[in-house]
């Protein structure tokens, strides 16, 4: 399996690392370690390049695989052999933008919480924009300026930004956690990462985040709409 080198340092941009295992039929290799995210969790994949000596290999996109992160290349060279010795570098641009947007919709998320104890029902972003549905009966443009005002707040707070690891037995005896659905957490995950932005909110997290909400930057909510009966969708977008 592969060492998931995001869990532990969100802002690691270059690394190196050894082919386990080449697919060609995919064009794509497995490393024993990687900083590119794969997506999930209403997070986008990281991009960036591999370099193998003087080659460099476009990275199209990393995913997860039964045997590790497989690492999808564009095509029109010959793959890394197993045992090659390779460097990542990630996209840096791109993934910065993508951390801050993640770390917003926890914001957004911890603050609708807090204040109108209404629960998350989904949610999607790209780079400095995204959009969370939630539980609420009801919605007005004044409601929408009341919390673009509050979580601008919130980043204006400076909170620090926590990754930590529980056990499964643990993680499901904390109050936070289960309110966020923790429960539908597939039976074969023995350990469950968590975000935690101190003070405000704390969730299930796999994906890469900064370290404290003013990095974030402005937020904006340019637009919300119903989705349905008890289901309204809050558009954020960063500067």
């Amino acid at each position: 399996m592969t060492d998931l080198l995001y869990h532990s340092d969100s802002y690691l941009k270059k690394f190196e690392a050894t082919v386990i295992k080449n697919d060609r039929e995919l064009n794509a290799v497995i490393l024993d370690r990687t900083a590119f995210y794969p997506g999930g969790g209403g997070q986008v994949p990281d991009t960036g390049i591999i370099r193998l000596g003087e080659i460099t290999y476009n990275l199209v996109r990393a995913k997860h695989s039964p045997d590790g992160i497989l690492h999808l290349l564009e095509l029109g060279q010959p793959l890394p052999v197993e045992g090659a010795i390779v460097t990542g570098v990630i996209d840096w641009e791109r993934r910065y933008q993508v951390m801050r947007t993640h770390t917003a919709m926890h914001i957004l998320c911890g603050v609708i919480f807090r204040d109108y104890g209404a629960h998350v029902t989904g949610g999607d972003m790209e780079p400095l924009k995204g959009r969370m549905d939630f539980e609420f009966e009801s919605m007005t443009s004044e409601l929408v300026g009341v919390i673009n005002t509050a979580i601008n707040k919130e980043v204006q707070a400076a909170r620090e930004v926590r990754a930590k690891v529980f056990p499964r037995e643990e993680a499901f005896k904390i109050p936070d956690l289960i309110r966020t659905k923790i429960n539908l957490l597939p039976e074969g995950i023995t350990e469950v990462r968590t975000i935690e932005i101190v003070g405000l909110d704390l969730q299930a997290d796999g994906g890469t985040h900064v370290k404290n909400t003013s990095e974030v930057g402005a937020m904006h909510v340019p637009d919300y709409k119903s989705k349905g009966k008890i289901n309204k969708r809050i558009y954020i977008e960063l500067d």
